[in-house]
């Protein structure tokens, strides 16, 4: 019923597949495996609704039994609100007469109990006593959400379950007569569970069908945003913000990252029309989705939750230098992570397939999520004894760094979430959420790196100059003014040469433009801007939005050659050429302005402000 909840729903994408063909494929998304873009040959790929859930598999038989499949924020809960919204509004009285939902998790559940108890605890206003609806010849729908949470052994006595709807038993044994179907055999059920729950649950089943959540496709991500913002053009520029940053619109698969994404970009928003003083980059959205999902997990002993997070990102650390998304249960339990209160919201489980001797296998819920725990793996302090089972990976942030610089650049997202954990505002973050400790060390260490970096790359006799766009990626990650100054104070010039700048490539280079004194000469060397679609270049038919890159004319000398910047946007070049009297020297090398565009610029040159010495 809340209004929020149906004009926000955006359909997932899920895969159906029955038990003979069931595998659990639940790798890192984001690495091919488990993603809304790649799924097994057997399973059939289709978007989520209440409906598709039941419809006829490929033998023409209509499932009895389902079990939804996810991670923790895939969506699994509001797969289940959706199908009692439209079983409210209609949609599934054909299928069924009455749908009946036990929320595991929250349900105050009594020790013993028959179906009709739960029915009418469930539902405590029903007009008819639960037991005559059991009784009757009625199309019934049992769900089941977060069957994980109920933690008790489903291996039972087939003797002792029950037939009769209204007989008392202890409750493992009512539950179980329902997924056995010695009671009310007719009844289809619904089943979400995480993937840990899969092995003992297959167990009792017979003939059900699985559904995984995928994810996002590419198009509901969008169709995500549009819904989360009222304001559809708060919506475009928040999309467009996402899906210029490649590491956020990967993460945009998982719902609940969509979700947090909205959730933050929403409140930069609020009074702005731009995100160029946005001050939450990729670091400060991962720790707020970390802080939500531990936002009730042993807060009575921090101490054991402050480890587990230690373990895990040891564990992420090392499957990242070794390319390596699987972990065998071993290495898993060896590490102290086989928690089952903590290791579910973070690792997805795959259980063995039929025949096969070795235990389950685990994988980060997304290949990004790896990455950023192991750069917490760097920067948190521990107590010197906390050992590793794979060998105690040391932490050396200058080997990370430095093997980025030569060969791995496949580090690179675990290097931008470093800058992001030891910004002032994460160590404080960290500290205040979790209880943890950032080392202030791996600052210094981080702030001589990128100095060296590009006094290395400069010619000696020339200016130094700076010619990384991932520099500037970086310092935008931790988005401090004074981390900028320092960083950045020896050098003269900024050359980009053949880079295509999206609008998180354009908001990160004028951040740092913003404060960097020592600037004097800017040149853009075929770097077109994208400020729409990435697949879509300025062209003369859009209206330019110069105004982005308003720091670049703040400089002495500013070179945009090969950009193809168009006739649109010289009405705003030329007033920019008024407010920035420093300009001495401009160049638009190979744009198509034409002739209208130039005669724009001249009207431009001649207003009192401006200064320039040569336009070219």
């Amino acid at each position: 019923e809340s209004p929020s909840f149906r004009s926000r729903f955006t359909a997932v994408t899920i895969a159906r597949e029955p038990r003979s063909k069931h595998r659990a494929k639940d790798g890192a998304v984001g690495t091919g495996q488990g993603s809304a873009s790649t799924t097994s040959r057997a399973a059939t790929t289709t978007t989520a609704t209440a409906a598709a859930l039941f419809e006829p598999g490929g033998d023409g038989q209509t499932p009895q039994v389902v079990v939804l499949v996810g991670a923790p924020g895939m969506g699994k809960t509001t797969m289940v609100r959706k199908v009692m919204v439209e079983w409210g509004e209609g949609t599934l009285h054909t299928q069924f007469d009455f749908v009946f939902c036990i929320d595991c998790k929250a349900i105050a559940l009594p020790m013993e109990a028959s179906v009709a108890d739960l029915v009418s605890q469930c539902c405590p206003g029903l007009r008819v006593p639960a037991g005559k609806i059991l009784d009757g010849q009625k199309k019934i729908l049992f769900i089941f959400d977060g069957f994980e949470a109920l933690g008790f052994s489903l291996v039972q006595p087939k003797a002792e379950l029950s037939s009769d709807p209204r007989e008392v038993k202890p409750l493992e044994l009512t539950l179980m007569s329902l997924l056995k179907k010695t009671v009310l055999p007719g009844a289809s059920l619904l089943i979400t569970t995480r993937p840990t729950a899969l092995g003992s649950l297959g167990q009792c089943l017979a003939g059900e069908y699985y559904v995984k959540i995928l994810g996002f496709s590419a198009a509901r991500r969008e169709e995500y945003f549009h819904r989360y913002f009222e304001n559809p053009s708060k919506a475009d520029t928040a999309f467009r913000f996402a899906r210029g940053n490649e590491i956020l619109y990967s993460l945009c698969v998982i719902p609940v990252m969509s979700w947090t994404i909205c959730t933050i970009l929403e409140q930069e928003l609020c009074g702005k029309n731009n995100f160029l003083e946005c001050s939450k980059a990729t670091t400060g959205m991962m720790m707020f989705y970390l802080s939500q999902l531990l936002k009730h997990r042993d807060r009575d002993n921090p101490q054991v939750l402050q480890q587990f997070l230690l373990r895990l990102c040891s564990l992420a650390a090392d499957g990242i230098w070794k390319h390596k998304v699987l972990f065998e249960e071993k290495e898993v339990k060896e590490c102290g992570l086989d928690q089952t209160g903590l290791l579910p919201f973070f690792l997805n489980e795959k259980i063995p397939k039929e025949g096969e001797d070795h235990g389950s296998v685990y994988a980060f819920t997304h290949l990004h999520l790896q990455e950023f725990f192991a750069a917490m793996f760097y920067v948190l302090e521990d107590d010197g004894e906390m050992v590793s089972s794979l060998g105690r990976l040391e932490k050396d942030v200058n080997k990370l760094l430095e093997s980025y610089s030569k060969s791995r650049k496949d580090l690179n997202v675990t290097v931008r979430f470093l800058f992001g954990l030891v910004s002032q505002k994460s160590i404080e973050y960290v500290d205040k959420t979790i209880g943890c400790r950032i080392s202030p060390r791996a600052r210094e260490e981080l702030l001589e790196w990128l100095q060296g970096r590009h006094r290395g790359l400069s010619h000696p006799g020339q200016a130094l100059k700076v010619s990384e766009m991932d520099t500037f990626h970086f310092l935008f990650e931790m988005n401090e003014k004074s981390f900028v100054q320092s960083a950045l104070g020896h050098f003269t010039d900024l050359d980009l040469q053949d880079t295509k700048l999206t609008l998180y490539d354009q908001m990160a280079l004028c951040f740092s433009i913003q404060h960097w004194a020592g600037l004097g000469c800017v040149t853009l060397q075929g770097c077109p801007f994208h400020w729409q679609d990435p697949e879509a270049e300025l062209d003369a038919s859009v209206p330019c939005r110069d105004r982005r890159a308003e720091p670049l004319f703040s400089m002495l000398s500013c070179r945009l050659q090969w950009c193809r910047l168009s006739e649109s946007c010289c009405a705003e070049l030329a007033a920019l050429l008024a407010q920035h009297p420093g300009l001495a020297r401009l160049e638009l090398g190979d744009s198509s302005l034409g002739d209208s565009g130039v005669r724009l610029l001249c009207e431009g040159l001649r207003t009192p402000g401006c200064r320039l010495r040569v336009l070219r």
